[in-house]
């Protein structure tokens, strides 16, 4: 990957226009299928280690979701499932070489510069999302922001970046925003009584009708701001769809989970 440190891939101003407009924005095919090739191997890699350590850390229910903390990650299995598939690792780059270097791979960074304007950056968080073929679930509606805010004064400035291991499309599950919803800020959760009810956004405050499936070829990036309402449906395809979350922030600010300082140049 390091033969792309010498281009520039930040955001043109029509980009930022549309990202500041709508709350996302997609790059398509920006890593390529070689590149891919040792990714995807890298989140196998990954995984098999996170499944691995799952039997030693501190596993809990939430809502009937199992939940397993292994020091400061966080593991989440598909409900119900004997298989003990693995839904969601936050965070995961420690968990292989290619997702560190993943993590400064400037054709990521630099946009994300862009979009905060600033000329450093640090780490907030990041993590898999594992849609195993026939077997992902889907994720309800919600902002990133509420589960943020309580840890964070710039939660404004802390933007995601989505990079697709696997062509992502409705029949696989792919990731939806909520045209210009980040334009209303943190919004109130759902009083439904459940566990994690209050970290999915009410449903009285968006319309459902202006969602926009965030469709690319494997190998895409999907920008979107941390107000922006997204979720997705199951994975019912023959197909996975294996995905990266990456969400940065200004320099010098610790990391959501660990605590310690991850400067990005």
């Amino acid at each position: 990957m390091s033969e792309q440190h010498n281009l520039t891939h930040s955001l043109s101003e029509e980009e930022l226009c549309l990202y500041r407009k709508h709350g996302y924005l997609i790059r398509e095919s920006v890593f390529s299928v070689d590149e891919l090739a040792d990714l995807t191997a890298s989140v196998e890699r990954a995984v098999s280690l996170a499944h691995d350590q799952s039997s030693s850390g501190q596993a809990y229910h939430l809502d009937g979701k199992r939940f397993v903390d292994i020091g400061n990650m966080t593991v989440q299995f598909e409900q119900g499932d004997k298989d003990e598939i693995i839904r969601v690792i936050e965070p995961a780059h420690h968990l292989d070489a290619f997702l560190e270097m993943l993590v400064e791979d400037v054709r990521i960074v630099e946009p994300v510069k862009s979009i905060i304007g600033v000329d450093q950056v640090s780490v907030w968080t990041n993590k898999l999302n594992l849609k195993r073929a026939g077997k992902g679930s889907g994720f309800g509606w919600h902002q990133d922001s509420p589960y943020w805010v309580h840890d964070c004064d710039h939660v404004n400035l802390l933007p995601n970046v989505y990079l697709a291991f696997d062509a992502a499309c409705a029949e696989n599950g792919c990731l939806r925003v909520i045209d210009k919803s980040h334009l209303r800020g943190c919004l109130p959760g759902t009083s439904d009584g459940s566990q994690l009810g209050g970290f999915f956004t009410d449903p009285a405050c968006f319309d459902e009708s202006d969602q926009v499936a965030m469709e690319a070829p494997a190998g895409s990036l999907v920008f979107f701001d941390p107000h922006a309402i997204h979720g997705s449906e199951p994975n019912l395809s023959a197909n996975p769809r294996r995905a990266m979350v990456l969400t940065y922030q200004p320099a010098n600010f610790s990391m959501l989970k660990t605590g310690e300082v991850r400067n990005v140049t």
